[in-house]
């Protein structure tokens, strides 16, 4: 009709060349294939941070968290010959005590008693008073004992015999209890049993041969 007014139809221009849309399509193939290995990284690095922390755990748990027995023995000691005269026998004994503690936290133990027997015989006794061990530390304490003989030896020609050759066979026993505390809150009891058996050299004063 003549008097309408003809419509004009626009169509999208062609691109210039054919490559256009494949470069489109291409990018957001590289950046998908980005994002992908992203995300790859960040799985690995979480797998091995959560192992690297397992390790750290088990690690931890097996040295650290582990608690062991302190050991309760005699040292050392000097002596002062106050008569050994077979069969008699009196020495006062100055011996160095340790409580040796391998944790990674404080022992502290109470007070106690160690006995010095020749064969099932009492010699003496000494006092271990309430006290700490440090971590991975050895706590000393010095204690004077008097050995005396009791007559009821008088007669006992091994002991005569003993005391004649100045090599004297004693044994030390006692119980220690106690707590270790690791990282302020966990608390684990532990009592060591001391069962030591040494010789004393007359002669030269002192001990010889400690086994614990």
């Amino acid at each position: 009709m003549a008097g309408m007014v003809e419509q004009k139809v626009e169509y999208p221009l062609a691109p210039a060349n054919g490559f256009a849309r494949s470069d489109e399509e291409a990018l957001t193939s590289a950046e998908a294939e980005e994002l992908r290995l992203k995300k790859r990284k960040r799985l690995t690095f979480f797998i091995i941070f959560t192992v690297s922390q397992i390790v750290m755990g088990i690690v931890f748990g097996l040295t650290i968290m582990k608690v062991k027995t302190p050991k309760f023995r005699v040292m050392s000691a000097t002596f002062e010959t106050i008569n050994v005269t077979s069969p008699s026998f009196n020495m006062k004994m100055y011996a160095e005590i340790g409580v040796k503690n391998p944790n990674f936290g404080p022992y502290k133990f109470h007070n106690t008693t160690i006995d010095f027997y020749y064969g099932e015989t009492l010699f003496g006794s000494a006092g271990i008073p309430e006290s700490k061990a440090g971590l991975k530390t050895t706590k000393k304490f010095n204690v004077t004992v008097d050995l005396i003989a009791p007559t009821s030896l008088a007669s006992n020609s091994q002991f005569a015999n003993e005391v004649s050759l100045g090599l004297l066979p004693l044994r030390s026993q006692s119980n220690l209890s106690g707590k270790v505390q690791l990282m302020l809150i966990m608390k684990k009891k532990r009592s060591i049993q001391m069962n030591c058996t040494t010789i004393v050299n007359i002669k030269a004063q002192q001990l010889q041969d400690v086994h614990c």
